[in-house]
Parts: structure tokens; C-alpha cells; sequence
């Protein structure tokens, strides 16, 4: 599909940051921050206290530290399809895969966005050129265990955005750049938890994540007086199984994020090692606390191993920065060393870009299980 590069491929790339990040211009990339996978994303895009499969590469490198066995997994979704563009789409590809040589899990995963093809014109509707606008991450990670029921885990990123072979009016550079980013998580899912004053014991059944990604220099486009920072992101989150039984198990998880980037008087960014200290307080504390996006979910899962699952899940964004409300839903099945999952997005708004969008992922997990 072929659209004017002077109106569609503006709308796509604002639009995206707008809802990704929920405040445009605030960051470079913002598709390091889209739920890549279908189970997480039936969830309310939640996962960092989960994070017991490959994709926790994305969602916390420190769940990784958890799981043996290999598995590898692929996902797609048509972004956006309120635009009903098929040639705007996000897949995500990871592998894991755990190493006792190495005393613990390494992990790589390839994700890509194709913003389509478009037509570069000047004064008039001759066609001067046509280019593809795309991004891409890729990362490899590495997680172990501190002790038995605590982890750690770290990636680096390799990350290049192409969106245009040139620049904007006079401008001699192009819409090309490259860069590099690092997370790093934690993991604290313990075998036996008591309560204090009480006989409840939660352990195998509650987990605690961290996770800090996206932390890099800014990328440069132009030239470094217009970089842009990465979406330098903190999550937190919570689970816990409420039902473990043989045969019916539920999971609830909660997560808490927010953009750790922060502006200067002047208007320019602060560099990414400042930013994820005084973006917590450079606004006042009410505003502070509204920056803040929550998660909620749900898992069901039935059968001994499990064959089955359903979820639900709420995302929350407070209506001054983003306003981003919707439910999510999704359903699993697994057979044997096969699984597949999809999940769908449910929004408040008539016709808005998130609405109805789709993922579907496709899996293969062979020589362990979650530990």
C-alpha cells in the first residue's frame, strides 16, 4: 500500500507515539514500550511479577532466572487498526533458552514495526521516490538466581529507526538513527513466605517484580541539538495465585509504570542518566501520581498440565496524560510442546486506534517447565 508521505505517514507516527506514550514528542521509538504478546496482553497489558515464559524478556529479564527448558514464540498484531492499514503491523519474535553451564538463562528477541511504504513528493503530486519506514529492536539478555527464590536479570538492546531516507524542509540529515539500551530486573518469587502473626504461608504463590528498561542515550536523527530520548520506562508489579490447585489455577496481577523522561526549562531533554532520578519529581506531586499507568489481570487456567486458559484485564491512564482506558481479553491452549494465544483490546471511546486490536502468538516449549 502506497500513501503521501506528507500526510498519512505523519498522522501514523504521531498517533503512535500519542498512544504508546501518551504524551507526543516525549520520546524516540515509542514501540519499545507496545505489550508484544498475546498472554500479557489479555492481562491489561501486565506482566512484570509474571513473567514466567520467554516473553520475559520484555515484561522483567529477571523472570527468566525462574524457567528452564527452551521455548520459542512469535507474535504479531495489525497496530492501530482503526486506520485499516495492513502494512502497519508489529511481530515479535523471542527465543530463551536456560544454561546450567552458564548458571542461568539467555534469552534473545527480535522486535519489529512496519509503518508501510510511502510516497515522497514535493510541490506537486510527481513521485520523487518511494521508501519503507520501519523500527526494529533487537536484544539479548542473561538471568540467574541470587538465591532461591530471588533473580536477576539484565539485556541490552540494539535499536534503529528508519522512517525517512531524508530530512524535513532544509534539513541535511535524514530520519535514520541508531542506538543502543539497557534493562535490568528483579525477581522475588519465594518457596515460603509466612505471615507474621498468622499461619498463612504464600510462598509459591505471590511474586514481586522490577523492571528498568529502555535506559540509553537519546537518539539523533538530525543532529544531536534535536535528539530525542529513548522511553526510558520503571515497572513494578505484584502477583499472586489465588487458586493453585491440580486442576484449576488463577493468577492475579496488578503492574505500575511510569516514563522516566524528564524536560529541561529550555524545553530539551534531560540526559537518560539524570532523567531517571529527577523525572520523579519535576512536576508537582499531584501530577506526579497522575503519571503513573496501572495494570490489572487476570489468568484461568484449567488442566493438569495446563491445557487451557482464559483472561481478563483493565488498563488505566489518567485522562490528563493519555487517557488511555480499556479492557482486555484473551484466551490459551496448550498441547503437548505447542501453545497459542490471542488477546483483544475493548476501548470506552467509538472508533478509537487501539480499538479492537488483535494479537495472536504461537509457541513451542520443550525441556522444562516454569521452576
Amino acid at each position: 500500500m502506497v500513501k503521501n508521505i506528507f500526510g498519512l505517514v505523519l498522522a501514523v507516527l504521531i498517533a503512535s507515539a500519542e498512544i504508546v506514550t501518551a504524551q507526543v514528542s516525549t520520546s524516540a521509538v515509542p514501540f519499545l514500550l507496545i505489550a508484544p504478546n498475546s498472554r500479557a496482553s489479555g492481562m491489561g497489558e501486565a506482566g512484570v511479577a509474571l513473567a514466567d515464559d520467554a516473553s520475559a524478556s520484555f515484561w522483567n529479564p529477571a523472570g527468566l532466572a525462574f524457567q528452564q527448558g527452551s521455548e520459542l514464540s512469535i507474535s504479531h498484531a495489525n497496530w492501530l487498526p482503526a486506520f485499516q492499514l495492513s502494512d502497519l503491523f508489529i511481530d515479535y519474535l523471542v527465543y530463551r533458552r536456560d544454561m546450567p553451564e552458564l548458571d542461568g538463562t539467555v534469552a534473545a528477541s527480535l522486535t519489529y514495526l512496519n509503518l508501510g511504504e510511502f510516497n515522497r513528493t514535493e510541490n506537486d503530486p510527481t513521485v520523487l521516490e518511494t521508501f519503507k519506514a520501519y523500527e526494529f529492536a533487537l536484544t539479548v539478555g542473561y538471568a540467574t538466581k541470587l538465591s532461591e527464590g530471588l533473580g536477576v536479570g539484565i539485556n541490552g538492546r540494539f535499536i534503529h529507526s528508519r522512517l525517512a531516507p531524508f530530512g524535513t524542509a532544509e534539513e541535511k540529515g535524514r530520519g535514520i538513527a541508531s542506538g543502543f539500551s539497557f534493562d535490568v530486573g528483579l525477581m522475588y518469587r519465594p518457596r515460603s513466605l509466612m505471615i507474621p502473626f498468622t499461619d498463612l504461608d504464600m510462598g509459591n504463590r505471590f511474586s514481586l517484580g522490577v523492571n528498568l528498561s529502555n535506559v540509553g542515550p537519546a537518539l539523533t536523527y538530525i543532529d544531536k541539538a534535536q535528539a530525542d530520548p529513548l522511553p526510558t520506562n520503571f515497572r513494578f508489579g505484584l502477583g499472586y495465585k489465588i487458586i493453585d490447585g491440580d486442576f484449576n489455577n488463577l493468577t492475579a496481577i496488578l503492574d505500575v509504570s511510569k516514563l522516566l523522561v524528564a524536560k529541561k526549562d529550555d524545553g530539551t531533554s534531560e540526559p537518560f542518566y539524570k532523567a531517571i532520578f529527577t523525572a520523579w519529581a519535576d512536576k508537582p506531586f499531584k501530577q506526579e501520581l497522575r503519571e503513573f499507568v496501572t495494570g490489572l489481570g487476570f489468568e484461568y487456567w484449567y488442566g493438569s498440565p495446563r491445557w487451557v486458559a482464559l483472561r481478563a484485564g483493565y488498563f488505566y491512564e489518567d485522562p490528563q496524560f493519555g487517557n488511555r482506558k480499556f479492557l482486555t481479553f484473551g484466551a490459551g491452549v496448550r498441547y503437548d510442546i505447542y501453545g497459542f494465544d490471542f488477546s483483544y483490546i475493548s476501548t470506552f471511546e467509538e472508533q478509537h486506534p487501539l480499538g479492537e486490536t488483535l494479537r495472536f502468538t504461537l509457541l513451542i516449549s520443550w525441556g522444562g517447565a516454569a521452576i
